[in-house]
């Protein structure tokens, strides 16, 4: 959980801290955005061919070697005094993000019986989902009232924990020896369907989110002090709603994929079509807050139960998807918001959300599995 939160710290603390690090290197802010956009981009690129790589190797050297990376790319990072070497050292984080979220998962559901798995995923979620609430929001505070390098060390001591608690503690063995190496349904048909449709609603999700603060200060007409209290709320909601996902996904692993996918729509086709008026925006941005980290995580979970071979191979291409989407999804609300305007990029992303829900529906797609057994 540590680790995960530290590597989602990393992936987005350079959102809160474009303006300094724009002054300290001397770059447009614009090129410090890429730093986002790249990690992004490289996420979804590498997934799958990293987690074909190390697919023979055990695990616990595996996620020793990944934190070991974050640890060094963060002092890189925190003491690059060129943007080159921060953009080197941010890629270097992000290959080690690529194969973490591949080799996590099975690690950490493989530690308990079957019938805990799904509130096992949903505690990584959490702590996934703590980087955007408190992570990101508290490494913004320390940067602003010392220097920006100083939050990105910071999170090469978290590393560092994490590092040697998994490297004392965690048993090692084979991958093949896994209890959680391999699906417990194994359906190619639905893992493609749940590739497919965590695609679109990464897509959809951040052709909106990506522009939010647009949005709620252009459609909604809230002052920039009120957007971003706003946005903590999103990040609030975000958590609640993968910890009630969390306490069911056992129970109803189909329902609340297709729940979280639902309310995503609702929320964003809600913004579109209600978001000038103030009490109704901040509804509906709580009902996508809600729903946008289930999402992942449900798909995430199906993984373990549909995956047509390796569960580890299953989530890193359901990873390198959902990122690939993320990446596909501020492109494609950038164009519609120079041809149009916000509200345009949250009717596009309401639309493919209801895509990927009409095309979770239309596959009557079920990942119970068999009951677990105890």
């Amino acid at each position: 959980m540590l680790a995960a939160f530290t590597f989602n710290t990393a992936e987005n603390l350079p959102i809160g801290l474009l303006e300094l690090i724009s002054e300290s290197l001397r770059v447009p802010v614009s090129a410090v955005g890429l730093l986002v956009t790249g990690y992004g981009l490289t996420v979804a690129v590498a997934s799958l061919p990293l987690a074909h790589g190390v697919r023979a190797v055990p695990r616990r050297h595996v996620l020793t070697g990944l934190l070991a990376a974050l640890v060094v790319s963060s002092l890189v990072a925190a003491l690059a005094t060129s943007y080159w070497l921060l953009l080197v050292a941010r890629l270097l984080t992000a290959l080690g993000q690529a194969l973490f979220w591949a080799v996590m998962g099975p690690v950490a559901v493989g530690l308990f019986r079957p019938g805990v798995r799904g509130r096992v995923i949903g505690a990584l979620s959490v702590a996934g989902s703590l980087a955007l609430v408190l992570g990101v929001p508290a490494g913004t505070w320390l940067g602003r009232r010392t220097e920006w390098p100083v939050p990105v060390a910071t999170l090469a001591g978290l590393g560092l924990v994490s590092l040697v608690t998994i490297a004392a503690l965690l048993p090692t063995s084979a991958p093949d020896e896994q209890p959680a190496a391999y699906g417990t349904r194994p359906d190619a048909r639905r893992f493609r369907t749940v590739l497919a449709v965590g695609a679109l609603s990464a897509t959809g999700a951040f052709a909106g989110f990506t522009y939010i603060l647009t949005f709620l200060g252009d459609v909604s007409g809230f002052s920039p002090g009120t957007a971003n209290v706003l946005l903590v709320a999103f990040g609030v909601a975000c958590l609640a709603g993968v910890s009630i996902t969390g306490v069911l996904l056992d129970r109803f692993p189909y329902g609340a994929m297709v729940t979280a996918v639902a309310v995503q729509s609702l929320g964003m086709t809600g913004l579109y079509a209600t978001g000038g008026e103030p009490a109704a925006a901040v509804v509906f941005l709580l009902l996508m807050g809600g729903a946008l980290g289930p999402v992942f995580m449900t798909t995430q979970n199906a993984m373990l139960h549909c995956a047509p071979g390796r569960t580890d191979i299953a989530l890193a291409a359901n990873s390198g998807a959902y990122n690939a989407g993320i990446a596909a999804g501020a492109g494609l609300g950038g164009l519609i918001l120079q041809l149009a305007d916000a509200r345009g990029a949250f009717l596009a992303g309401g639309l493919l959300s209801t895509g990927a829900c009409t095309l979770l529906l239309g596959g009557r797609l079920s990942c119970r599995g068999r009951k677990p057994a105890g």
